[in-house]
């Protein structure tokens, strides 16, 4: 198979400005002539091996960051929003896209911000719900979707506050088995605050001026562990959180407070599953989730959701995709540091065996899979729903699927007795129904909003049109 080229002239770009050098001086120091500079900064040419090892060499960068990632993430989020009838049938190519992906992406994320505002403002005009009454605008996005994007776009890594997590891990001494004793002990060390249990109630809720953290008993020590360090987060980082979220630069208040949430839960899970120590280990037991689990004591959840994090400069884990998902189809949590990308609106394609998992609680379904732009992917999927407690209380019904490139399927032990070269063990999958073009789908919901339709009265096949 042909290696594909490597076009990314605005990364290249960002880096000579962030240096602070002209066309000349930068194309001096990289060894290439000033119009071959040129070439490459405007994706008319692709970035050579040369201008990569120079990069590496005489400004320490990260080459990896050069990976066109991020400009496919944006080819499918535009691809999806273009897919709304608002723009008729004159859509722009796929090319189109990815040149403009490329080189102008902050062009490109202006056009995913405005149709998201036109979105919102059709789906509120359409409920009438308050919209007559609310003092903010209407075209402003909903605080949740901010947060969402604002992860996604981060490839869901967030260096300072990770390596504050691991330095904190370190400092407390976290590497001993009981870490909920740990915590409380540094709780009550450093804090004065005194780690109760309750019967039933919030899963957490610290009472400053009592100076306790009470915790719900029947959570799971896993979790349990996980509150207390997502309320050391807020003790002890708050300053470190702050500044982040003023990085982010959110529209509303609610969105800062929900992203702050984010950031502590963040900080919660790389403490106890610290960037080192745990691609070391996931490395050593082949990315075995139940191994890590009990290695450090987290829940297969935490383990799946940390696994998609594994993004540091310089040391990269596998590129994993990592969502949750409801009996619905509803995706509650997502990301995704590979090609795949899932729907921005609405739920996951029903073909993908993230769905099939709540057939089989416990168990791990394992799939080979391909997009219907070719890309080959090994899917795992498990259910994680949750008792309520007790006989009446209702059960937390959900499912995660974890999964990467067939191209790594050789470093996860789930895929071991797969036939990775035969073409046939491949299922069909997609992004949604809307944007999906695959022709002959027997599960398909809705049609493409990008092709035509042609209706047979006389004849029916697996779906009642044909896709042209």
């Amino acid at each position: 198979m042909p290696k594909t080229k490597l076009y990314a002239g605005a990364k290249l770009r960002e880096v000579r400005t962030k240096l602070g050098l002209t066309q000349k001086e930068f194309a001096r120091t990289l060894g290439v002539s000033l119009s071959y500079l040129n070439q490459m900064e405007n994706n008319n040419r692709p970035i050579s091996a040369t201008v990569v090892l120079a990069l590496a060499q005489e400004f320490g960068f990260d080459v990896t960051e050069l990976s066109a990632q991020d400009g496919e993430r944006v080819v499918v989020d535009m691809r999806e929003a273009l897919a709304d009838p608002v723009f008729g049938e004159d859509v722009p190519s796929l090319a189109d896209l990815q040149l403009t992906a490329s080189n102008a992406p902050l062009l490109a994320k202006a056009f995913l911000t405005l149709h998201r505002a036109h979105r919102l403002t059709q789906e509120r005009l359409a409920s009438l719900n308050e919209a007559l009454g609310r003092e903010e605008s209407p075209l402003a996005p909903l605080p949740w979707e901010e947060v969402r994007d604002f992860f996604h776009y981060c490839d869901n890594y967030i260096d300072a506050v990770d390596r504050a997590a691991e330095h904190f891990h370190e400092r407390a001494g976290l590497d001993r088995p009981d870490k909920l004793g740990v915590l409380a002990e540094w709780l009550s060390d450093r804090h004065g605050i005194e780690l109760v249990f309750a019967e039933e109630g919030a899963l957490r809720r610290f009472e400053p001026e009592a100076g306790t953290l009470t915790l719900l008993k029947r959570s799971g020590a896993a979790t349990q562990s996980f509150q207390v360090a997502h309320q050391i987060a807020l003790l002890e980082h708050d300053e470190l959180l702050e500044a982040t979220l003023d990085f982010a630069r959110f529209r509303t208040v609610e969105a800062r407070e929900i992203c702050k949430i984010g950031l502590a839960n963040y900080f919660a899970g790389a403490t106890l599953l610290p960037y080192g120590a745990f691609l070391a280990m996931a490395r050593e037991v082949r990315h075995d989730l139940e191994r890590l689990s009990d290695h450090f004591s987290a829940s297969i959840e935490q383990v799946a959701h940390r696994l998609s994090t594994m993004q540091r400069a310089g040391a990269k884990g596998i590129p994993f995709f990592f969502v949750r998902v409801d009996q619905a189809g509803t995706i509650t949590k997502r990301h995704s540091a590979t090609r795949l990308q899932f729907a921005r609106f609405g739920g996951a394609c029903p073909l993908w065996n993230v769905h099939r998992a709540f057939e089989t609680p416990g168990q791990f379904l394992r799939q080979l899979a391909e997009t219907a732009d070719g890309v080959r992917y090994f899917c795992l999927a498990r259910d994680v729903s949750k008792s309520g407690g007790s006989f009446h209380a209702p059960v937390q019904r959900f499912a995660i699927g974890l999964g990467c490139e067939i191209r790594h399927a050789e470093a996860l032990v789930y895929a071991d007795d797969l036939d990775v070269q035969n073409e046939a063990a491949f299922e069909p999958i997609g992004i949604s129904c809307r944007i999906c073009p695959r022709e002959n789908c027997h599960q398909r919901a809705v049609p493409p909003l990008e092709r035509s339709l042609s209706i047979d009265h006389n004849a029916r096949g697996i779906i009642p049109y044909s896709i042209e």
